[in-house]
């Protein structure tokens, strides 16, 4: 069949279609509910876009399917997550004034694919879809029976499985040779009833390898010692990345995420860094209807790292994800040498932080003593040196105090988030609700917490995750 005649008419379809500024993603092919592969024809949408100036991309209502094979793929260093080679279904690269609009479509990911980046884009909208997975990156197994040297656990049909050689491995459910695998590290137990974290439930982190036995009809022995959980709650084993967000922005500005549902991802749900006026609104994170799925995000609802302007959360429902509701912060780096007086070598500390540049040329920052996170500081950027993803060479205006040390740190003095959280629901799911960090005014208003630990923390350290602390100027009022 020869399909230039189709090619063509597409084309003059999709220019036709700009002259009110909008493309439909069925004019390059994807339809929903045809069960078929709709990465590439919303590829070749977006190129059009980009390339016609189109100001909309819109979807009928139905379910798209995507899968990894032919994905627009880029090497990312996403905070907080795990950094790596990833394949992206909605690239919105240097795009201004652009919305998505799914018009309710529901967006199932097969595989390891990243669903919608945003990077080097100006006043960008999100809005009406949602986003699910075939496989979850997670999976569940309801406890039949604890002892001191095991646990038996039923494995819910939806998380395919195998035994082999005595180790649990879980995967999606292919031929051995094509499999892909979905590895495991966390094992934490819920209430299915409740729809929570069991009560007083802890985190046990499982290594490299689940030494197991298989009982056959989907139940399997977890060979572990000293393991705690009440038959009929669930044991979730969590994975042992951070691989898939959901929606990642970077260095952009004015983006906003509204009603869209988030039922899962390998990741944060909606992550933000170095970006400003991020507006997330009647965004739902939880499970989706009709399935007993008890986890719906494997991290953080939200997050935000060296942001600035507006961030604000509003009208929202987080719930059973694997992490917090948010957490706002900038990022510690670590000193690691001291080369000269005005010059130091400088250490992204934590593995999830590799690669995120934020020192200018320019640039004020703040020197603080390690542990105890006290400024003495100012210093004024001269030179920035980027030796490799961890390490990166500063030069100073002014000579560093002579009580510098190693093990000190360095932090941006701007781009402080304002920071609003209003009328959301957080509830059901591990750690925390919401984690503030912003130096930036901010109001948390009207907002109702059910959470296993804290509803709202202040914390930041120079140990650890290295997130930047110091909130200064913060309203909490008719919150429940």
């Amino acid at each position: 069949m020869n399909t230039t005649p189709c090619l063509l008419l597409s084309a003059l379809l999709a220019t036709a279609a700009l002259a009110g500024g909008t493309l439909d993603v069925s004019l390059f092919g994807a339809f929903p509910d045809d069960g078929k592969d709709d990465t590439l024809a919303v590829r070749a949408a977006l190129t059009q876009a980009k390339k016609q100036g189109a100001r909309k991309l819109t979807f009928a209502k139905g379910r798209y399917d995507f899968y990894p094979d032919k994905a627009f793929e880029r090497y990312q260093f996403i905070s907080n997550n795990d950094e790596g080679l990833k394949r992206i279904v909605l690239p919105l690269d240097g795009l201004k004034n652009f919305e998505v609009d799914g018009q309710g479509a529901d967006f199932l990911f097969h595989g390891y694919l990243s669903p919608v980046t945003v990077d080097g884009c100006r006043d960008i909208v999100l809005r009406n879809f949602t986003v699910d997975y075939a496989r979850t990156f997670h999976s569940e197994g309801k406890i039949l029976a604890v002892t001191n040297s095991y646990a038996d656990v039923e494995i819910a049909p939806e998380y395919p499985y195998s035994v082999e050689s005595g180790i649990l491995k879980f995967h999606d459910g292919k031929p051995a040779k094509e499999r892909t695998l979905y590895p495991v590290r966390g094992l934490l137990e819920f209430d299915p009833v409740k729809r929570e974290v069991a009560y007083q439930a802890r985190d046990y982190w499982l290594g490299d390898e689940i030494l197991a036995q298989d009982l056959g009809n989907r139940r399997v022995r977890l060979l572990r010692e000293k393991l705690k959980g009440t038959p009929g709650n669930i044991f979730v084993f969590g994975p042992d990345h951070r691989l898939v967000c959901g929606i990642a922005v970077s260095d952009s500005r004015g983006v906003t995420v509204e009603d869209v549902t988030l039922f899962h991802c390998g990741g944060m749900g909606v992550i933000g860094q170095r970006s400003s006026d991020l507006f997330v609104r009647r965004v739902k994170v939880t499970t989706p209807p009709g399935k007993n799925r008890i986890v719906s995000l494997t991290a953080d609802a939200t997050h935000f790292v060296n942001c600035g302007g507006q961030v604000v959360l509003e009208d929202c429902l987080f719930e059973l994800q694997k992490d917090d509701a948010t957490n706002v912060h900038g990022i510690y780096v670590r000193i690691a040498e001291r080369l000269a007086p005005a010059i130091v070598d400088v250490k992204l500390a934590h593995p999830q932080q590799f690669g995120f540049d934020f020192i200018r040329k320019g640039q004020k920052l703040e020197l603080v003593k390690g542990p105890a996170l006290t400024t003495y500081a100012y210093p004024v950027v001269k030179q920035v040196e980027r030796l490799n993803k961890e390490y990166t060479r500063l030069t100073f205006k002014e000579p560093l105090p002579e009580t510098v040390a190693i093990g000190d740190a360095l932090a941006a003095l701007d781009d402080y988030a304002a920071l609003t959280i209003r009328g959301c629901t957080i509830r059901g799911n591990r750690a925390r609700g919401i984690l503030l960090n912003s130096r930036g005014p901010t109001v948390v208003e009207k907002n109702v917490f059910h959470t296993a630990g804290a509803a709202i923390l202040f914390e930041g350290d120079a140990r650890f995750w290295y997130e930047q602390a110091g909130v200064s100027d913060c309203v909490i009022r008719d919150n429940l």
